[in-house]
């Protein structure tokens, strides 16, 4: 058993994903042509949101959006941007790529995303806009969100490279439900392992702003909207044509290769009986894509090492969170509890569309037996 065994997942799709290489390789034409126009077209559907710009990878969306807001003087250097402390460090990347203040908000604990309840406290005249994420798949909204940030006149954008299909339960600002829609800008990922992944590096900027459109497309463009004039001080991040064909492929496939997660997560939820694991907690089922099943309990590393020796691989999201990587020594005196105690014990459980209802079994025994074997 792999943990994400892209070989297989990807070899269920190899003749269409071979056939659309092919006639992209045969068109001569491999950047911003017919196939980054129809894949934009079908997300635009699959979604539900107005506007798409195709990007080079995931932390590019997020660092785009948040260099247009400046260029677009909505922000500007030294302003703060409230952020989940329990994230990946991409999250953080962006912000502080852009001469942004991140402020660390700490997780609820049954969900591991942003507490909306702590925002405010957390709010000042600097503060311009609230980023969620979207952590393994399950969908950070409500009402109390979108209503701060209109008390506060705060922008939203989400963090949605790992929830792609995910749908929340609240109306979002536009009217749709599916994450990547419900904010005021979101940020896709299609890296390989993610729900919807690419056979390299790509990504997408989703917005109902037809002004942020723009001023994406140019950033991404050498900041040029005509070729040799350049109006901002861009960089280089496009979506190339073949993996705009690989990800038209695949995206017919995402919501029946969310229901088989969604359907795995059921069988750990059955089969992991000993009390001394924490389960994953959601009161909506039906929305949760399951990028990662992820399960918690104070012997994490012990139990890491045991299934380990029994062939059953697993992974850690995330052992250290951004406030105390080397890179942030600036905010390693932070003391952020939950957040901290999340990393000392979270294990990510093999979960994918070719993980079977039999793997998941020979999971959850292992698992079961560990605690058993320690009473």
């Amino acid at each position: 058993m792999k943990f994400q065994d892209l070989q297989r997942i990807n070899a269920r799709y190899a003749d269409e994903l071979k056939k659309a290489a092919i006639e992209t390789i045969d068109s001569g034409w491999y950047l911003q042509g017919k196939r980054i126009a129809a894949f934009e077209e079908q997300l635009c559907n699959y979604l539900g949101c107005r506007y798409t710009v195709p990007v080079g990878n995931g932390l590019d969306a997020l660092r785009l959006i948040l260099k247009a807001y400046i260029e677009m003087k909505v922000m500007q250097p030294g302003d703060e941007i409230i952020v989940p402390a329990n994230t990946f460090i991409a999250t953080v990347l962006a912000i502080t790529d852009n001469r942004l203040t991140p402020v660390f908000v700490e997780p609820d604990p049954q969900t591991y995303n942003l507490d909306i309840e702590k925002i405010e406290e957390q709010i000042t005249l600097r503060t311009r806009a609230i980023m969620v994420v979207h952590l393994y798949g399950r969908c950070c909204w409500d009402r109390k969100l979108k209503e701060l940030a209109d008390k506060y006149n705060l922008k939203i954008v989400e963090d949605n490279a790992q929830a792609i299909g995910a749908v929340s339960q609240q109306e979002g600002l536009n009217g749709t439900y599916k994450t990547g829609t419900l904010g005021d800008a979101a940020a896709t990922s299609f890296y390989p392992a993610k729900n919807l992944g690419a056979l390299g590096d790509a990504g997408v900027v989703t917005t109902g702003d037809m002004n942020l459109v723009k001023v994406v497309q140019a950033l991404a463009n050498y900041g040029s909207s005509k070729k040799y004039v350049s109006i901002y001080q861009g960089l280089n991040s496009r979506m190339d044509e073949l993996q705009a064909a690989f990800l038209s492929v695949k995206l017919k496939y995402l919501d029946h290769e969310n229901q088989i997660r969604r359907q795995l997560a059921s069988w750990y939820d059955k089969y992991i009986t000993h009390p001394e694991i924490i389960k994953p907690q959601t009161q909506y089922p039906e929305g949760h894509v399951w990028h990662q099943y992820v399960i918690r309990t104070r012997q994490r590393d012990k139990l890491q090492s045991y299934l380990e020796v029994h062939g059953i691989p697993t992974m850690i999201h995330y052992p250290i969170p951004p406030h105390k990587q080397a890179c942030y020594s600036q905010y390693n005196n932070l003391h952020l509890p939950i957040t901290e105690s999340l990393s000392h014990e979270v294990l990510s459980l093999p979960i994918s569309p070719v993980i079977t209802q039999s793997d998941v079994i020979e999971v959850s025994s292992h698992i079961n037996n560990f605690f058993s074997q320690r009473v």
